[in-house]
């Protein structure tokens, strides 16, 4: 048997070096999530079901990362998730809800519960624009009415590329927070809000697709559905698929990589989790954009302790590294970041960006249960192999 030496981050420090940086401001954290896309920070929501769901992913969007919707959930609600997410800080919404005029007005509040939205544009027959319903206008409608009874009829619109900034002056100028796009025909084109151009200049750095939508992924697993959840995510808007596997470095893991590469030659596909050069070299030749490198390294993860395998993290993502260099292929470290100097350690070691978990699972973007003990509030989390899970 053989013994090599294995590092995790409490071993290390990094040696401070002469910099000539005065300003935090002139640091640039951009960096590669996978062969083809960018992040502005190098900071990744786990694939948990206390961790990513469409809040958490909308906001590292904002932030400049990305979150991963996790797949414990049905293949449409996985895929509404994505949907929240796109339409959550697009500049205009391409495919904004509708509903039909003659339509109940408890029909309108079940769609926008469901859809989670504010607001609906009303169309008739034709699929043309005769109005706009908000939340106001149902908060004290009663149900028994119609949609064409409470809804705003004299809709203010605008053309097919109107500007931002024209935008923006049409909602001041009208006092109202919703822009349709319509064009000679009356016909539905997009929808642009005042939450959206907000957004637009509040969070300069968030990370954005070619449309100018939030990015976000999402995961799929290796039995079952997984080709039909990832064409349903990727329809979607999902800009990247993370096939999710305890052990990544198997052929399960590798085969799906495979099935899902023919299948979708064009989609962004991560896939993990592994812990040796070995590992990151036959995901690489089987298609892979990026490896996700940890093996029982996170906080909650009971693997090493259960099965008595893994690497330290430190050294798994040094390894791993080595081989995505000399592939082009960036490096994602999952596990193990209790701290801001962890994160600092897994990019000096060679990863291209950091996935957490614990780091987020308290926050009020999470979608853990929350719990309240002694007078204190506690948010679940938990590991996904978990028997809670």
């Amino acid at each position: 048997m053989e013994f090599k030496e294995g590092l995790t981050f409490d071993d290390v420090l990094l040696v401070p070096k002469y910099s000539d940086i005065t300003s935090r401001s002139q640091t640039d954290l951009t960096t590669k999530l996978s062969r083809n896309i960018t992040l502005n920070i190098p900071f990744v929501s786990a694939n948990m079901d206390t961790v990513t769901e469409s809040s958490m992913a909308a906001t590292m969007a904002r932030a400049g990362g990305i979150g991963i919707i996790h797949r414990f959930l049905t293949i449409q609600e996985q895929a509404n998730e994505v949907l929240k997410v796109k339409r959550s800080g697009s500049v205009m919404i391409e495919n904004p809800y509708t509903i039909s005029s003659d339509k109940s007005v408890q029909d309108a509040l079940d769609y926008a519960e469901d859809k989670d939205i504010s607001g609906l544009l009303v169309t008739d027959s034709n699929s043309k624009l005769v109005g706009i319903v908000t939340e106001r206008d149902l908060l004290f409608a009663g149900s028994n009415g119609t949609v064409s009874d409470v809804m705003t009829k004299d809709v203010v619109t605008a053309k097919p590329g109107v500007s931002l900034d024209e935008a923006k002056n049409i909602l001041h100028k009208h006092r109202i927070e919703k822009l349709p796009i319509v064009d000679d025909s009356g016909v539905i084109q997009g929808l642009i809000t005042s939450k959206d151009i907000t957004n637009n200049t509040d969070y300069p750095n968030a990370s954005k697709d070619k449309k100018g939508r939030p990015l976000v992924g999402a995961a799929v697993g290796v039995k079952g559905d997984f080709l039909e959840r990832s064409e349903s995510l990727l329809d979607a808007g999902a800009d990247v698929l993370v096939v999710d596997i305890a052990h990544g470095h198997s052929e399960n893991a590798i085969s799906t990589v495979r099935n899902i590469k023919k299948a979708f030659p064009d989609c962004e596909l991560i896939a993990g989790n592994i812990a040796t050069a070995h590992g990151a070299e036959d995901l690489i030749k089987a298609g892979v954009d990026a490896v996700k490198v940890g093996v029982g390294s996170g906080s909650i993860c009971i693997t090493r302790v259960i099965t008595g395998s893994g690497v330290p993290q430190l050294t798994a993502v040094m390894d791993c590294a080595k081989v995505g260099n000399d592939h082009g292929i960036p490096i994602i470290s999952d596990g193990g970041t209790r701290t801001s100097g962890d994160a600092t350690k897994a990019l000096a070691a060679g990863a291209s960006s950091v996935m957490v978990g614990s780091m987020l699972g308290g926050t009020d973007e999470s979608p853990g249960t929350v719990l309240t003990k002694n007078g204190k509030r506690f948010k679940v989390y938990r590991g996904m192999a978990s028997l809670a899970a």
